[in-house]
């Protein structure tokens, strides 16, 4: 057991700040190897754990779900469902890395589940997020086919090529997420034990060479470039939808107008007699 000014340490924040002076001022005395640090407040951590089981089974159930109802019905085999199903997939592997951000969450030091999982979750996380950007971008400039050429869309978009367009979306978000690899790891305080003060986080490498503040952009263009793009895309969709219920309106009033010319004579005739 440790001291601090002649008092005994019995709560968790106390016990973090006289590891520190446990280990660097009182000589041979220190603190037991089993202290956690937490990255968020005890009572916070119990609510976002909370919401996370929630979202962790229902997310996993939901899109499995969705997966198999896809895969064992032909007629749900669309070209739209096809990027459904996709998504999915790439919701249900990010949902499968969420223990482990709560594990950091609740013990963000020391980290004993090795350099490969660190880096491997964190990749995993950050392609999935690509992928499910480009579907959702790429879903969207098929419905603003489908509904501004109604009729070239059946020729220009078929299934086959969808299955090779997302091969190729799934591409592009895994070789733009490879960089995680070098810009994540764990860390440890130089003198230190890796052991006891190891951490996964972004490396020091990642800092110096530049290569966080490119991935960091990497990820703005990610947001950005999508929502741009929707943006125009459901305008030009919304605008084209007014026109033609516009024009479907005044060829409802000029039926209207005629069958009115047609029946007014009518009505007076059999009025006059």
């Amino acid at each position: 057991m440790c001291f601090t000014d002649d008092k005994i340490v019995n709560t968790a924040e106390e016990l973090k700040v006289a590891s520190f002076f446990c280990s660097e001022d009182r000589g041979n005395t220190s603190l037991h190897k089993d202290v956690t640090f937490y990255s968020f407040p005890f009572p916070g951590l119990c609510v976002v754990t909370v919401v996370c089981i929630l979202l962790f089974v229902v997310g996993i159930v939901g899109n499995i779900m969705t997966i198999l109802i896809i895969s064992k019905s032909r007629n749900m085999r669309t070209t739209t469902n096809l990027y459904l199903s996709s998504i999915a997939l790439s919701d249900v592997l990010i949902l499968l890395c969420m223990p482990l951000d709560l594990y950091k969450m609740w013990n963000f030091r020391p980290w004993r589940l090795g350099d490969m999982v660190c880096k491997l979750s964190q990749y995993v996380s950050e392609a999935c997020t690509y992928s499910t950007v480009l579907h959702i971008t790429a879903l969207s400039m098929e419905r603003y086919l489908a509904v501004c050429y109604p009729l070239q869309v059946k020729v220009i978009i078929t299934r086959t090529k969808i299955k090779w367009l997302i091969v190729m979306l799934w591409a592009v978000a895994l070789s733009s997420a490879g960089p995680v690899f070098v810009l994540v790891g764990v860390e440890f305080e130089n003198g230190t034990d890796p052991a006891e003060t190891g951490e996964c986080k972004c490396t020091s490498y990642a800092v110096t060479s530049g290569l966080l503040n490119i991935m960091m952009w990497v990820s703005s263009l990610y947001f950005f470039v999508p929502v741009c793009c929707l943006s125009l895309l459901y305008s030009l969709i919304g605008k084209k939808l007014w026109r033609r219920r516009r024009r479907h309106r005044n060829r409802s009033n000029t039926q209207t107008v005629k069958m009115l010319g047609k029946c007014t004579p009518q009505r007076g005739w059999d009025y006059l007699h």
